[in-house]
């Protein structure tokens, strides 16, 4: 009784208190809004005017007629920007912004930081060769990959651009002080592709000009940028090749600031390496027990052989593909795994010789701001038709039948492509620019599990297993990304890791390898698939009777490519545990 005399004064006191408490001020949130939206178009402005190639693939057309500067002064220029525009971002109270600014604040602050990291420590413009020759013939690309204007205008553009290619690839002569042999090597190789992409490639792209004018200025051009790629061909043999001695290793420090700022995953590297070794276990022995449920008695490494033997020509690897688009696209219809926006499908065509050295695949959609109605391209790469037959053939494996669905959903449906159909709606234009490949990747390669989780192919065992080799070649990008990084792995010791962790034909390996040390961070793959996994199981957990995985889906990719902190805190809110693996 005395006890509760004593909760009922207690609580006859708080009420008191409280109904004499005057209320809380009016929330702040939104009044800083238009002075973010103001500096973001400012940022946003800056960078399509310091990367014009950029820009025009992003379907902003106003300095289609510009080529990019690398010149020290510029790249020093532009890292005081990034700096000066960070210390602004900073300077914005996050509680003044409605929680879509806040997203993009912590976005945009991020991209700052890698922008200047990039600039100032990593220097790829120092080390990189082919930084210079892949940047000219990507310059030309952007602007003859798609007709978003007619051909004599898109033109008169390429030649402005082309005049300006002789002088960055002679920025390279002054810039390349600290070059890598691994990235030397793969320059020298891909250049006699980039002559032949100016000679067939972007000449074919516009036969139909009929502007003679036009036509023989171009042709002038066109030779002067292939003049200039040989030269600057016989210089990194003569002159840099020899000389190439840095290390393509970031150095734990610059490694843990770039994930930092580029994914926002700040947790420590040996943790990350176990989280990666401890994923790779799980996915070999599911890559293992899947195996004997095809022939039991094989080993895992001899079923996969055999079904790698199960491959379509060469010549008809990019029909066979196109061909299997449809009954993908079917099957997320019928069984409501995601909504796909109106759009025409995907093309199917090879990829561009000046990315071919270190992809197999990629999709390569029109640019979120483009207006004109574009294809988007699947680009897939074709054996090295200077390779002889048993080199072609290695290659080839790389492309059985189950490994051509699972790639295809990475690409397509439900990967990239669909995150293309949603691009044009995202929440800002900042997010249509910047994004985490955490996000991006990690939602096409969860998409491959996701799928066979759901059924696809009705459980037959030969496309879990090329599921789970995918999975395992991710699981070993994310240990060689650290170890060939911070922890002194060379090029030939991430190959045999490719080949015997990850499953992968030697072609495909050192390819790999080579990606690995001018792509560090490409564990990207593993971390944004455990991320997402994580993320549905607690979205599920707060959704509760109302989830489905649909809404799951639609929720997460209308909010865009956001690093994935910030696509917790979108759809859990404040209380989201912090935890992301």
């Amino acid at each position: 009784m005395k006890t509760l005399a004593g909760i009922a004064i207690v609580a006859a006191l708080t009420a008191a208190c409280q109904s004499a408490t005057p209320p809380p001020p009016p929330s702040t949130a939104g009044a800083g809004d238009a002075a973010f939206t103001a500096l973001a178009s400012s940022i946003l402005q800056a960078r399509y005017k310091r990367h014009p190639s950029g820009a025009t693939d992003l379907g902003i057309h106003t300095y289609d007629s510009v080529m990019d500067d690398a010149s020290q002064a510029s790249i020093a220029d532009e890292a005081a920007e990034l700096g000066m525009f960070r210390a602004k971002l900073n300077a914005i109270d996050p509680a003044t912004l409605t929680l879509d600014k806040q997203l993009d604040r912590v976005q945009l602050t991020r991209a700052m930081d890698a922008g200047i990291l990039a600039d100032t420590v990593i220097k790829s413009w120092a080390k990189d060769p082919d930084f210079y020759s892949s940047g000219v013939t990507n310059a030309a690309y952007v602007i003859m990959k798609r007709k978003y204007a007619p051909p004599a205008d898109r033109l008169r553009s390429l030649i402005a651009r082309e005049k300006g290619m002789p002088a960055f690839l002679d920025t390279g002569r002054t810039n390349l002080t600290s070059p890598v042999k691994v990235f030397t090597e793969i320059a020298i190789d891909q250049i006699d592709g980039n002559i032949s992409f100016f000679k067939n490639d972007v000449t074919a792209a516009f036969a139909d000009v009929t502007d003679t004018a036009l036509v023989d200025e171009f042709h002038k051009t066109n030779a002067g940028v292939m003049k200039a790629l040989a030269a600057y061909k016989a210089f990194l043999q003569k002159d840099v090749l020899p000389k190439a001695t840095a290390s393509y290793a970031l150095g734990a420090d610059t490694y843990a600031r770039a994930l930092a700022a580029n994914e926002m995953i700040e947790l420590p590297l040996d943790e990350l390496l176990k989280i990666a070794e401890a994923n790779r276990t799980l996915n070999e022995a599911a890559f293992q027990e899947t195996a004997k449920k095809i022939d039991a008695t094989k080993s895992a490494d001899a079923v996969l052989l055999a079904m790698e033997r199960e491959h379509p020509r060469p010549a008809a690897l990019l029909k066979t593909s196109q061909d299997s688009l449809d009954e993908i696209r079917q099957f997320i219809v019928d069984r409501k795994i995601v909504t796909i926006p109106a759009g025409e499908p995907a093309t199917v065509k090879e990829t561009p010789p000046f990315m071919r050295s270190t992809t197999s695949a990629s999709m390569d959609t029109p640019g979120p701001f483009e207006t004109a109605k574009l294809d988007a391209f699947y680009n897939m790469t074709l054996p090295d038709p200077r390779g002889t037959a048993a080199e072609q053939e290695d290659y080839m494996r790389s492309w059985y039948y189950a490994e051509m669905s699972n790639v295809a959903v990475h690409e397509v449906y439900p990967g990239h492509y669909i995150q293309f159909l949603y691009a044009g709606r995202f929440p800002s234009d900042v997010r249509k620019v910047f994004g985490a490949s955490s996000n991006s990747e990690g939602w096409a390669h969860y998409s491959e599990q996701m799928m066979i989780d759901e059924g696809f192919h009705a459980g037959d065992p030969k496309y879990r297993l090329a599921q789970l080799q995918d999975a395992l070649l991710r699981n070993v990008r994310f240990i060689a990304g650290i170890r060939m990084h911070t922890q002194g792995m060379t090029v030939d010791e991430a190959t045999k890791l490719f080949e015997t962790q990850g499953h992968q034909p030697h072609a495909i390996s050192v390819q790999e390898a080579k990606r690995g040390a001018g792509d560090p961070l490409y564990g990207y793959y593993t971390m944004g698939k455990l991320m997402i996994l994580k993320l549905r199981d607690d979205y599920r957990t707060k959704m509760g009777a109302a989830y489905t995985l649909q809404k799951f889906h639609d929720a997460f990719i209308q909010l865009g490519p956001l690093p994935l902190p910030l696509v917790r805190k979108a759809l859990l809110g404040d209380a989201a545990t912090p935890a992301l693996f």
